[in-house]
């Protein structure tokens, strides 16, 4: 059940984008403008490749429909967790439950059933990933940033495991990635449109810089993990999609200076520890 190494390669890559695109969700300004301006990018990248792609399978439908429901109830929780906490507090706490989330609903549903190996290195990896939530001085809603993050992590999983089932029903990864784009972006971004009509021009003229750069990330980066998800294990591909979180601390290292510190550094190694248990699991 291992993953074929380019998908490990495409997987990781696309972790780096999310790390990237989360990043600019949190420091773009206001949350709820970026992230209409990410959804809105989708939609819009949706749109424009779909005149050209095969159509997907009939089967895919109504899993393209649940998700695009499902992403719009993850993408309220993640907004309303980072206008709680820190980008450090939430974004370790939401992508490190998620991976054994989705193993467990897998086993559970008969979709899937990972190895013993590969259960302990999606757990390391989970381990690892979830030790990298701030620990120093938190903000004073983070009590409620934590529990948006969990109820966040519901909605990670869910979506797992519908686009995981859907995308292979569809025969068509990236329509059914552009599908998915085009309709989950459009609920978010007419509501918001209607709750800030009277302040919506000045809104997007702060955000819409950060907001396109990190919906193009969010669409390229999901579009590659919807291919792995097609190919691979979903406990696998979401497990180690989660290494985002490394990403995203090396992304504060370098770019923004924070230290790295011996707890990174720690779980960094149990990270790479899970994935190294995980492939090797077979």
């Amino acid at each position: 059940m291992s993953l074929q190494p380019h998908l490990v390669v495409l997987v990781l890559a696309a972790a780096l984008m999310h790390a990237s695109w989360n990043a600019l969700g949190k420091g773009g300004g206001d949350t709820v403008a970026v992230f209409a301006v990410i959804q809105a990018a989708g939609t819009l990248a949706g749109a424009a490749v779909l005149p050209f792609l095969a159509p997907m399978a009939g089967e895919a439908w109504p899993f393209v429909l649940a998700s695009a429901v499902i992403h719009n109830g993850y993408f309220f929780f993640l907004m309303k967790a980072y206008q709680n906490g820190d980008l450090g507090h939430v974004y370790p706490l939401a992508r490190g439950s998620a991976p054994l989330l989705v193993a467990g609903l897998t086993a559970a549903l008969a979709v899937e059933t990972p190895t013993l190996g590969g259960m302990a290195g999606i757990a390391l990896i989970s381990i690892g990933i979830g030790s990298l939530a701030h620990t120093g001085r938190l903000a004073p809603g983070a009590g409620r940033a934590a529990v948006l993050a969990f109820v966040t992590a519901l909605f990670i999983a869910a979506y797992t495991l519908v686009d995981g089932l859907g995308v292979r029903a569809s025969a068509a990864p990236v329509t059914y990635a552009a599908w998915l784009f085009l309709l989950s972006g459009l609920p978010f971004v007419a509501i918001t449109v209607a709750w800030r009509r009277h302040s919506l021009g000045r809104d997007l003229g702060l955000a819409w810089r950060a907001g396109t750069m990190a919906g193009l990330l969010a669409a390229l980066g999901y579009a590659i993990v919807l291919y792995a998800m097609s190919q691979g294990a979903l406990a696998y591909v979401a497990a180690l999609r989660e290494t985002s979180v490394l990403f995203a601390a090396l992304i504060g290292a370098i770019a923004l200076k924070e230290p790295f510190g011996a707890r990174r550094i720690i779980a960094a190694l149990v990270i790479a520890a899970g994935l190294i248990v995980l492939q090797t699991a077979g």
